[in-house]
């Protein structure tokens, strides 16, 4: 059984970094993209970011191009999210998840993901 375990989530000030860690266990993550999603409150859980298997092609959202990067480490099975140039827009419970198929290119559609985390809150205050 996949288990994907957030952790790094915090509470920070505009402008300041934080780096996520997304630990799998259960399947072998270097052959399936692996996603980070947010939430935020009132609003829709939004993909972030996502990276290919084999870490060699990555994907961003508009609003966090340039600002935060998404890496592997598939020997220790873990994803990472560096997020800079925080911003209070940036404030969410951001997500995990492992692709259902291995061996595709990033796709930003939830339903094509089938393990979640339970997520770390991320809050950035003005």
């Amino acid at each position: 059984q996949v288990q994907l375990v957030e952790s790094g989530g915090g509470l920070v000030q505009a402008g300041d970094s934080l780096r996520l860690s997304c630990a799998a266990s259960g399947r072998t993550v270097s052959s399936y993209v692996m996603g980070w999603f947010r939430q935020a409150p009132g609003k829709e859980r939004e993909f972030v970011a996502g990276i290919t298997g084999n870490g060699r092609s990555t994907y961003y959202a508009d609003s966090v191009k340039g600002r935060f990067t998404m890496s592997r480490d598939n020997a220790k099975n873990t994803v990472y999210l560096q997020m800079n140039s925080l911003k209070p827009e940036d404030t969410a419970v951001y997500y995990c998840a492992q692709d259902k198929l291995p061996y595709r290119g990033v796709t930003t559609d939830q339903i094509s993901y089938d393990h979640w985390g339970q997520g770390t809150q991320v809050t950035v205050s003005s």
